[in-house]
């Protein structure tokens, strides 16, 4: 085959993101796998080739549990942040007619995110506290007698936390793709006697899908990371995937760790393959 000069240039052009690529995405990834089958005691590791780690992971029942609570939250996450970012999208896109408007509401819900993380999380502390104060508020205007013990180190706190956190992620691809659509489209709809909940459902969410699915890959990669959330809001009560690995490295049994992240990793990938037969995104986009 003949190479050509625009062949090499291209190569030469596409050499510095590929290095990037390899030294900081595929040689970890690589180096958590082969960790992943050494084995280890409480003092040393030892780099010989063993299933135990993984024998041990599918073996033991709280596997599975920390699993199935990671999914809750993901699926609780998803589908809250979905039905939020979908509505605040779709009112920015077709129910805003000034582009400036547009601009200045969606930096408005950006606002927040200029703020770390953790700040932004450990703020619901003193709101959803015993004595915090959505407890007062309602102990004040007669709705309860006495604080309600669930807001605050449960599965609730949980979810508000990762929904409040999460939710630009699904804002954004969704409000893009909705920029997109053709507005011709729409007043077709309207001609040929669709009503807004037709037009909504037969031809808007059809042709936001491509947003919707990325959106959703973000927050759903996203929650099932996440274990600082989980720590802090449930008060160290709740776990998910990404706490049996921050708890397994802290004791120091890396092998341990690495072997339930390759498992996370791989349930991960193929969540967004499954996602991924439902909507081609780079053909739509």
């Amino acid at each position: 085959m003949k190479v050509t000069r625009e062949t090499v240039t291209g190569w030469l052009q596409a050499a510095p993101l590929t290095v990037v690529l390899l030294g900081f995405l595929v040689a970890p990834i690589i180096t958590i796998v082969i960790v992943s089958f050494w084995q280890a005691t409480e003092f040393s590791i030892i780099p010989a080739f063993s299933l135990e780690n993984y024998e041990f992971l599918f073996g033991s029942p709280v596997t599975y549990k920390v699993f199935a609570a990671t999914f809750k939250y993901a699926f609780l996450t998803w589908a809250m942040t979905l039905a939020i970012g979908f509505t605040v999208a779709y009112y920015l896109a077709f129910h805003i007619r000034s582009q400036t408007m547009q601009i200045a509401l969606f930096l408005l819900c950006t606002i927040p995110f200029w703020t770390s993380n953790i700040i932004r999380m450990i703020s619901w502390i003193p709101f959803l506290g015993r004595n915090g104060i959505a407890n007062q508020t309602l102990i004040s205007w007669g709705v309860i007698d006495q604080p309600l013990e669930w807001l605050l180190y449960s599965d609730f706190s949980v979810i508000l936390a990762f929904v409040h956190l999460y939710t630009l992620f699904m804002v954004v691809p969704i409000f893009n793709t909705m920029m997109r659509i053709d507005r011709n489209l729409l007043e077709a709809a309207r001609d040929n006697g669709a009503s807004g909940f037709q037009t909504l459902v037969h031809v808007i969410i059809p042709l936001t899908k491509p947003g919707i699915m990325i959106g959703t890959i973000f927050v759903l990669t996203l929650v099932m990371g996440d274990f600082i959330t989980v720590r802090f809001m449930s008060g160290s009560q709740r776990a998910n995937v990404g706490r049996l690995i921050s708890n397994d490295i802290a004791l120091l049994q890396y092998p341990s760790a690495a072997a339930t992240a390759v498992v996370l990793l791989c349930t991960v990938l193929i969540v967004i393959g499954i996602l991924l037969r439902f909507v081609n995104i780079r053909k739509e986009l």
